[in-house]
């Protein structure tokens, strides 16, 4: 049993943006009995209010770390929740990465014919494109580029346009832009740092491992990885790690 069980979000531990379910809820609680949590995500912390907080108990808290935006942001529970860092973009660098994703999008013509709500999102320390924008219903999400061939062209253009920061796929129509090296190895790094946790005793759980997801910097910081295809998998993983640790 390792000492941290670290999980993505959108398409591991629940549907992308969507609330994790009841019986993950359960799972995650009964995990948080016997060993360290922590959640690295995309998405920023009002998602992870909404899709993983919303349907936690309030008991074992205290072993739950939730790093949005890639490992930009790291929060930790004490009295309540606390931001221990930001790693925030400039607005210039804001607007360069825009304009760049705005193009790679056109001029690759992968903009769709319709979209649901904003496509491009500032996340303080990321900024992400969800190319059918952020309120579309899952089914069109999912449909729109299933074996990520439309971002990894995409990811190519922009590793050309802005090389100065990193560009990594996640979810099922997004793209995630960080200043060079916030990713989920960093976040790894930070989760060593704060809980003093070795890598060697942390398990990662992502369904984006494959090169060039925003998942693999978890697997490039040596981590022990398990690749899971969507959150039943996942639920299959806990109850399992639940398992060998003992506990009823």
């Amino acid at each position: 049993m390792k000492q941290l069980v670290v999980f993505d979000l959108d398409g591991t531990l629940a549907p992308s943006k969507s609330p994790i379910d009841a019986e993950m809820a359960a799972l995650l609680g009964q995990l948080l009995c016997v060993t360290k949590v922590a959640v690295i995500s995309g998405g920023d912390w009002p998602q992870f209010q909404a899709q993983v907080l919303a349907g936690l108990a309030a008991s074992g808290l205290a072993n739950l770390s939730l790093l949005p935006t890639c490992g930009a942001k790291f929060y930790a529970y004490r009295s309540g929740w606390e931001l221990l860092y930001s790693e925030d973009l400039t607005p210039a660098q804001k607007a360069k990465i825009t304009g760049a994703l705005d193009q790679a999008l056109t001029s690759l013509g992968f903009a769709p014919a319709k979209t649901w709500g904003e496509t491009i999102e500032d996340r303080g320390a990321q900024i992400t494109m969800s190319a059918l924008g952020q309120k579309a219903p899952l089914a069109e999400k999912t449909a729109w580029d299933p074996g990520f061939a439309k971002r990894k062209k995409m990811q190519v253009l922009l590793t050309e346009l802005i090389p100065e920061f990193s560009v990594r796929l996640g979810g099922t129509t997004s793209i995630d832009v960080t200043r060079p090296g916030i990713d989920k190895a960093y976040g790894i790094g930070k989760l060593h740092q704060e809980l003093g946790v070795e890598i060697s005793d942390m398990l990662f759980i992502g369904d984006a491992l494959f090169p060039g997801g925003n998942d693999y910097p978890a697997h490039e910081a040596g981590v022990t990885c398990i690749d899971v295809r969507d959150p039943e998998d996942t639920k299959v993983v806990i109850r399992t790690l639940v398992s060998v640790s003992g506990q009823p």
